[in-house]
């Protein structure tokens, strides 16, 4: 299934992966690779993972203290946030963007 990301999910993939690599070189493209591979896993097995809210469903990073959240669509899974474990809880309820 077709996966989208959000303006925001983007914008924070972009934002988490220059960290990282400002840390540690390399080690953005490794997280960026971490989300890469989440984002395969859940267009495999789209329910596979727990609801966070209503219909969104989230899937935890392997090796970052992150998080993708999404939701099933018809035709694509739509990822509305790239968020980090430790941030503010639901903040990106606000934001959410849907393509459609």
């Amino acid at each position: 299934m077709k996966v989208i990301f959000s303006e925001l999910a983007k914008a924070e993939l972009d934002d988490a992966t220059h960290y990282y690599e400002i840390e540690f070189e390399g080690l953005g493209q490794r997280f960026k690779e971490n989300v890469r591979q989440a984002a395969r896993r859940i267009s495999e097995y789209p329910k596979a993972w727990s609801i966070e809210s209503g219909e969104i469903r989230k899937c935890l990073l392997e090796k970052f203290p992150y998080k993708l959240l999404y939701s099933v669509e018809k035709d694509h899974i739509f990822i509305i946030a790239v968020a980090h474990l430790h941030r503010k809880p639901d903040y990106w309820m606000d934001d959410k963007q849907n393509p459609e």
